[in-house]
């Protein structure tokens, strides 16, 4: 059973909002969970740093046992020192370099566990959260904030265990030593402590904007890199560069702004543990000239004051650290406020699979909005009998890919109901009613690969054969074959690059290569010439036999043969007919067509 750390509040239904109200030591709680993974190796890590330490401090101490030895105190000479010294620093060297190695192990484990954490969630998120949000900005918490995180856990664990273990250990031997000079700490140990709180209050908020502008800067630069075309085509290179220098002055003055702030812990630290310094001299010194009952010998003050620099250094180093660590928390609020986002909605209990055998489609009362207040469709009726091919049309914003939305349930219906062969499909599981459909989408994707992995996509591990029959049939076999190395040409970012209607033919062939009961066509042939497109319809045609297939479109040529168009406007089904009905009608179809066509000469 998963750790409820792994996904936090998520699993209980709190998703963002918890996170949001969660205070800080809740946050430390989810960061030392990734670290409760590599127990044996963060207590080797932790022994091996606590030794490494102890002996720098040795070799610090025999430092001033070195001192007193030239003013004739000590039972050894000089050289003595000097030699043991040597070998304290060595071994600790040593232990250092193989707690660099360690740490580096550690570091990359969690650094995979986290990012594994992160894209698990993102696969299980509805589509309403991808609609909601830019892509740099999700792969600006992906890469940056949970690099920004593992390196604080890795660095700044160890940092804190060697420094505790430092300042405890120097503190026992001068304490040894004179215990009246250790009250000079009782001052200036509250004071950084103060100060270093007061600091992380007024940074924390600023590491988190900083955070923010870095995602809405690398959300833009993605946006603008995939509309490189558009751009130059319109002659907007200037304003586009306006409005990055906007964003990259944000994110920096976001940046400096933490960063001013933070960095100010240190040199305050550093200013504290420098009175502390001088006061340990001063009255040392005195202690070391006084003739009373409580005195120090030189070897002793040398010892004390070399002791006091180890004490006060991990002081300062935590204060130095601590801007990172209040950067590192900002950090990990973006990753979990991913990690905690609720998920899809489970499926209803007893939810049942959809094997769908005639293919019937029916709108049932449905009304839906994005925004509860704001209804998109409201009240639609209408029913697309197995095997028949219903287009849908209407102007920009009418309702016609929502309708496709709710048909594989990436969203649900506020009201109604959408059945399928008389099944309401919420009562269906999602991955069935998704898996009945074959969709055909506007926006072309393929990753980098090979011809034959993009096609095989949905059907992994399909023969040769089969590819090269549906490319064949989608009219692409001849421009494949030609291609440098067949089918096993890479293409995608990394390989040949391809025209647009290229690759929505091998985005056709691939949804041909799925034999499923039901097609959608979402402006499946908007990037597709005019030659393109009449040579892949018969292909076309002989795929959608028998099959329930809506089709979305704007170029009205595409639906003229469809057993029936629904007219959307407003989010209600205003006609319905065939084309010819439609046109003789001259209601809301005739006014789009005629829009498109001259349809006076085919009336």
């Amino acid at each position: 059973m998963r750790n409820p750390l792994d996904r936090g509040p998520r699993d209980r239904g709190g998703g963002r909002d918890m996170l949001k109200g969660r205070d800080t030591h809740y946050i430390y709680r989810r960061l030392l969970h990734y670290l409760s993974h590599h127990k044996l190796l963060l207590l080797l890590a932790a022994v091996l740093t606590i030794v490494s330490s102890a002996l720098a401090i040795n070799g610090t101490s025999l430092a001033g046992s070195a001192i007193g030895a030239i003013a004739g105190e000590g039972e050894h000479s000089v050289i003595y020192y000097l030699l043991l010294m040597a070998v304290f620093y060595i071994l600790s060297f040593a232990i250092s370099y193989a707690l660099a190695l360690v740490m580096t192990h550690i570091a990359q484990r969690i650094a995979a566990r986290m990012r594994n954490d992160v894209y698990d969630s993102l696969v299980r998120l509805p589509v309403s959260y991808f609609d909601k949000k830019q892509a740099g900005e999700i792969v600006s918490t992906v890469t940056y904030d949970v690099n920004t995180v593992d390196e604080s856990l890795s660095h700044d664990f160890l940092q804190i265990i060697s420094s505790v273990s430092t300042v405890i250990y120097s503190f026992v031997l001068m304490l040894f030593i004179s215990p009246i000079l250790i009250l000079v700490f009782v001052v200036t140990i509250p004071l950084s402590i103060i100060m270093t709180t007061v600091i992380a209050r007024i940074v924390r908020p600023l590491f988190r904007k900083r955070s923010e502008s870095l995602g809405e800067l690398n959300g833009y630069i993605e946006e603008m890199i995939a509309g490189q075309r558009v751009i130059k085509t319109y002659g907007v290179e200037g304003a586009v560069t306006e409005r990055f220098d906007g964003y990259n002055k944000r994110a920096t003055e976001a940046y400096i702004r933490a960063e001013a702030n933070g960095t100010m812990n240190g040199p305050s630290v550093n200013l504290i543990n420098n009175i502390s310094l001088a006061l340990v001299n001063m009255f040392g010194a005195l202690l070391f000239m006084s003739a009373g009952p409580i005195t120090i010998t030189l070897t002793g003050l040398s010892q004390f004051v070399l002791l006091s620099r180890k004490f006060s250094g991990p002081i300062n180093q935590i204060a130095n650290i601590y801007s990172d660590i209040q950067s590192s928390l900002a950090a990990a609020e973006r990753v979990f406020r991913i990690i905690d986002e609720p998920p899809e909605e489970a499926d209803r209990e007893g939810a049942e699979m959809l094997i769908p055998t005639r293919g019937d489609v029916e709108f049932k009362n449905v009304s839906f909005g994005y925004l509860p207040e704001r209804e998109v469709i409201s009240d639609l009726s209408f029913h697309a009998e197995g095997g028949s091919v219903t287009a849908i049309v209407g102007h920009t914003g009418a309702g016609k890919t929502t309708l496709i939305n709710l048909l594989m349930r990436f969203y649900d219906v506020n009201s109604g109901a959408v059945l399928i062969d008389g099944k309401d499909i919420r009562d269906c599981t999602r991955e069935s009613v998704r898996g009945a459909f074959t969709m055909v989408l506007q926006d072309t994707w393929l990753f980098s690969g090979t011809v034959y992995d993009n096609v095989a996509y949905g059907r992994p591990g399909v023969t040769r054969e089969e590819v090269e029959r549906v490319c064949r049939a989608a009219g692409i076999h001849g421009f494949i074959s030609n291609l440098k190395d067949g089918y096993d040409t890479v293409i995608g970012e990394a390989g040949v690059s391809i025209s647009q209607g290229q690759k929505q033919l091998l985005t056709i062939a691939r949804a041909m290569l799925i034999n499923s009961r039901m097609l959608i066509l979402d402006e499946a042939t908007s990037s597709v010439d005019s030659k393109t497109e009449r040579d892949i319809s018969g292909a076309m045609i002989r795929l959608m036999e028998g099959k329930t297939t809506f089709v979305i479109a704007h170029r009205l040529s595409t639906v003229t043969g469809a057993d029936r168009i629904l007219v959307i406007d407003g989010g209600n089904v205003v006609e319905i007919g065939t084309h010819e009905e439609l046109l003789c009608r001259r209601g809301k179809y005739y006014e789009i067509y005629s829009a498109q066509f001259d349809v006076h000469s085919t009336i």
